[in-house]
């Protein structure tokens, strides 16, 4: 393949390890992974004493290919490519960053399409149900295999800030800094909606067969495709749908006429097929499945706190910050401040931003030119704080 052109600020192609594991997990459900794999992206040069590592945390579709360029298909960018690089706010020249893929998910760790070692057959719908805690314990010995004691910072947006937050929680001892973007403490009962609707959509596809259609060499494409849109909707604001699509239709027929019907006509409807359409080839409807399930049991309140979340939080050490986006109505501001709120009755340490965006919950994933530079700022802090 002809190398692209890379950018100067880029961490450059990448290649992901896969690291396996034979000390079994065990898991929040009580059920146990004897043994797995985890695929891994690492990003700039661990110093002498491995104190200046960050961890990012992926959300739902996401993955371990957090920078640069796939070394083995050029079109495909880190998803935070513009977060994460030498001179970006979390600068590669100054930390050792890592990329992890979580468990239950599709892009190279142990899930549901992986071989079960007892049957032989992938497994499926038997695949054990998962947790962010589990996540945090998988990639607390991710960290163990690099000789990593203690983070100089876990960082993620969305499911992943879910994560930084319980690494805070679980591990108080081996993070310094937590970094929450675009996140809450626990998904309102509309959230949970939203994601039952669109598990609902994937496990009634005829073609989902209790989770087993690898066997049947099927896809629940449809049922998948209808999962993204509803979750798709979500992320964006309406002003942002607005602008792009507001209410223009494109099917005209011979006459110059609108046609009339249930076929694909207004410019948002085709923004959303199209979308739901391209998630289906790359997705795993059981990951979908898993993972939503996973941000629905997240509530840190009442598993350390008895629903009181700054109890849950006197258990944490770092130093705190979170951002919100006034746009964000997935995630909105309010649920950030529940975070922020609970560490200040605690008087711990944390900072926040509320970043005004028109982008919605997507906006943690944009360069907007303010929320990037609090995230420079913070993490220069610590840069220096450390002599990195």
């Amino acid at each position: 393949m002809t190398a692209a052109p890379l950018a100067a600020n880029s961490v450059g192609y990448v290649r992901p390890q896969f690291l396996h594991f034979d000390e079994p997990l065990r898991l929040s459900s009580g059920q146990m992974l004897a043994s797995y794999t985890l695929a891994v992206e690492t990003y700039g040069h661990l110093n002498a004493d491995a104190s200046n590592a960050v961890l990012v945390c992926h959300a739902l579709n996401a993955s371990h290919h957090v920078a640069g360029v796939n070394a083995d298909d050029h079109k495909d960018i880190g998803w935070w490519d513009n977060m994460v690089g030498p001179g970006k706010p979390l600068d590669t020249n100054r930390f050792f960053v890592i990329g992890v893929n979580n468990l239950g998910s599709c892009f190279g760790s142990t899930g549901p399409a992986s071989i079960c070692p007892e049957t032989g057959k992938p497994w499926g719908g038997c695949f054990p149900m998962v947790t962010v805690e589990d996540w945090v314990n998988a990639q607390a010995r991710v960290a163990d295999y690099y000789g990593i004691q203690k983070f100089a910072a876990v960082m993620g947006g969305s499911l992943g800030g879910m994560q930084a937050m319980s690494w805070a929680m679980q591990w108080p001892e081996r993070v310094a800094n937590c970094i929450v973007v675009a996140s809450t403490p626990s998904l309102s009962a509309q959230n949970i909606a939203f994601n039952e609707v669109a598990r609902c959509a994937i496990i009634s596809d005829p073609d989902f067969n209790n989770g087993n259609y690898y066997e049947h060499q099927l896809v629940p494409a449809q049922g998948l495709s209808v999962a993204r849109m509803i979750g798709h909707i979500t992320y964006l604001s309406d002003d942002d749908m607005a602008v792009k699509f507001g209410r223009e239709r494109r099917n005209f027929a011979a006459n110059g006429h609108y046609q009339y019907g249930y076929g694909v006509e207004f410019e948002v409807e085709s923004y959303l097929r199209y979308q739901g359409e391209k998630f289906s080839r790359f997705f795993d409807a059981n990951s979908y499945l898993l993972i939503t399930r996973a941000l629905d049991y997240f509530d840190p309140a009442r598993k350390y706190g008895n629903g009181d979340l700054a109890v849950a939080l006197k258990r944490a050490q770092a130093n705190f910050l979170a951002i919100s986006f006034t746009t964000d109505w997935r995630f909105p501001p309010a649920r950030s401040r529940e975070l922020v709120r609970a560490m200040l009755k605690n008087q711990q340490s944390i900072s926040y931003a509320e970043i005004d965006a028109p982008h919605g919950h997507d906006a943690f994933l944009m360069a907007d030119p303010t929320y990037h530079q609090v995230v420079r700022a913070f993490y220069q802090r610590i840069a220096e704080a450390n002599g990195y």
